[in-house]
């Protein structure tokens, strides 16, 4: 049944990126015109593609599908993260690779459970591995701010000398509780008090392109120092494309994880480059392999996290010879 062979392969290649999907199925047995199959599948359009694939090369096969594991339905479990930071992982394993950092509140969908850990589906649609017992089956109160201190102190008390409780971390949604002078209780992970100044409402973030520039550029620089990070998106370690990420997350807009999502998601543009503007690195400046990403201060001026320079500082890509050679390109969410 070659023709059902190259159906599955044609299949599995539309849904190749395993962040995004998962494609795990293989024909156990065929006989006659009846084909069997094994294996998972994220959601059940997955199948039914495969369905029509077969269809049309092989309309006399009757596939048999049942033993295929559907790991999105109806009924999947949503959680949130119930700590300040959780790291999510390539595997079920605290040695596997850090893929991305989940913070307080980020909602997920338990795909599969294996002892402590459990695989699971951000809103975004990014897949990984999550340790079980950081996520809670709780409500997560409303919220109406969103920090925008890179790590926030929290205290028991609104004395700003009080008992440290723990960092609310920059990029986290919390709902305000009250206010005492320039000190504000907020519930996150934790109920207490931090700088009222670490918190921007949610109902007053920056509405227009025009207005969330200059305030890209000032939360930018409050992350000047902090180090290069695998998989990072806060302030205990970030990674480029984290940090363009978080940047637009303070400003309101939601953009995709890694650098080559977003610049395929993004609006190219040329010369000369505005503030906010995302600019791409690839190997041998190819558009089609993007390694790097980084935020634009105006120009060819730059904001991003560095492996090389092991954390998030300014550069000039004209200055920096690796990165003038390996410039593929840019996108923005800003137009």
């Amino acid at each position: 049944m070659e023709s059902v062979q190259t159906a599955l392969a044609e299949t599995a290649a539309l849904f190749r990126d395993t962040r995004m999907w998962v494609f795990d199925v293989q024909i156990e047995r065929m006989e006659a015109d009846q084909v069997t199959l094994r294996g998972r599948v994220l959601e059940q359009n997955q199948l039914d593609a495969l369905r029509e694939a077969v269809a049309s090369r092989a309309p006399q096969v009757c596939l048999d599908s049942s033993a295929v594991t559907v790991l999105r339905t109806p009924s999947t479990p949503c959680v949130h993260v119930g700590t300040n930071l959780t790291s999510l992982h390539a595997g079920p394993s605290w040695l596997s690779e850090q893929l991305s950092q989940l913070l307080f509140g980020m909602e997920v969908e338990i795909l599969t459970q294996e002892g402590n850990w459990v695989y699971v589906r951000q809103a975004d649609g990014y897949l990984g591995w999550a340790y079980r017992p950081y996520l809670s089956d709780a409500p997560v109160p409303e919220p109406t701010h969103i920090v925008v201190e890179p790590a926030s102190i929290m205290r028991a008390a609104h004395n700003p000398q009080g008992e440290i409780l723990s960092r609310v971390l920059g990029g986290t949604y919390v709902r305000l509780l009250s206010v005492q002078g320039d000190r504000a209780e907020i519930q996150a992970h934790q109920r207490g008090w931090i700088n009222k100044a670490d918190l921007r409402a949610l109902n007053a973030l920056p509405q227009s392109n025009t207005a969330r520039r200059p305030v890209m550029m000032v939360d930018g620089t409050r992350m000047i120092g902090v180090p290069y990070l695998w998989g990072g998106c806060s302030a205990n370690g970030i990674d480029c494309s984290g940090l363009a990420q978080l940047m637009h997350r303070w400003v309101g807009l939601n953009i995709a994880r890694d650098a080559d999502m977003q610049y395929e998601a993004g609006f190219k543009v040329e010369p000369p480059y505005r503030p906010g503007t995302l600019l791409f690195f690839g190997e041998n400046g190819s558009a089609r392999h993007i390694t790097h990403v980084a935020v634009s201060l105006g120009g060819w001026t730059i904001l991003h996290s560095s492996r090389a320079r092991n954390g998030v500082y300014v550069d000039d890509v004209q200055g920096v010879a690796h990165l003038r050679e390996s410039f593929a390109g840019a996108a923005t969410y800003l137009y």
